[in-house]
């Protein structure tokens, strides 16, 4: 029945996911209930038993799962690849961030950094490791500003209006959210990219519809769709 809902774990697909929901609906009867978080909180929630039909993680995460018998191999497809990008508040003056030396200036002369968790989401856990690299975790600690994911940093960022605040997370989060604008990805060598991968969970109450699902994501008339969210 329509009030059936067919549960989804991931966070960098939300976008491409809203999009496709309501043809979703009208092809198999079931709306989406997604979940949606760093890929390492996505991951330790399935672990722990909470109920799930379709993951979209990152790659190794997936066939981490596939491996501990949490996800049906013949199910996996990848989605595409994202990218990490550097974004400001809609309408605020920037630089460029295409050399590691222009990042180090944005970010030295950001009055607040705004980004995922930095032990679960993966941009979270590679943009810490930038900062550290760049020096700047003790300089600007005070100014670090991190949240459970991306698409609550850019909110957030986006909410407080701060003066010369900047983010980082990946450009999938960044475009979904109203109020911030990308600046531009991540230079070498502090780039990201990211394989996202969908796949069926072993315990799926829906394994037919949750695959349809991964079918409708990956359709090759559905790439404009997904660069447009995101993907590249």
């Amino acid at each position: 029945s329509n009030s059936e809902k067919s549960k989804v774990r991931e966070q960098a697909a939300q976008g491409l996911v809203g999009e496709l929901a309501q043809a979703f609906e009208q092809q198999t009867g079931l709306s989406i209930d997604g979940t949606f978080g760093a890929v390492g909180v996505m991951r330790d929630k399935l672990l722990a038993g909470d109920a799930c039909d379709v993951l979209i993680l990152s790659k190794a995460l997936i066939e981490g799962l596939v491996q501990s018998g949490h996800a049906l191999a013949s199910s996996v497809c990848p989605l595409g690849v994202v990218q990490t990008g550097v974004a400001v508040v809609q309408g605020q003056p920037h630089g460029s961030v295409d050399t590691p030396e222009a990042l180090r200036l944005a970010l030295e002369q950001a009055q607040a950094i705004y980004c995922p968790d930095p032990q679960k989401a993966t941009a979270g856990i590679h943009f810490y490791k930038v900062l550290t690299e760049l020096g700047l975790t003790q300089t600007h600690a005070d100014r670090l500003r991190t949240f459970p994911n991306g698409i609550t940093a850019m909110r957030a960022m986006a909410s407080d209006a701060v003066p010369g605040a900047i983010g980082c997370t990946q450009v999938t989060e960044i475009a979904y959210v109203p109020g911030v604008a990308l600046v531009g990805l991540l230079p070498p060598p502090y780039e990201l990219s990211t394989v996202y991968t969908a796949a069926v969970s072993t315990q799926a109450r829906h394994p037919q519809q949750a695959q349809a699902l991964i079918e409708l994501m990956s359709r090759s008339d559905n790439a404009g769709l997904r660069r447009r969210v995101g993907f590249a």
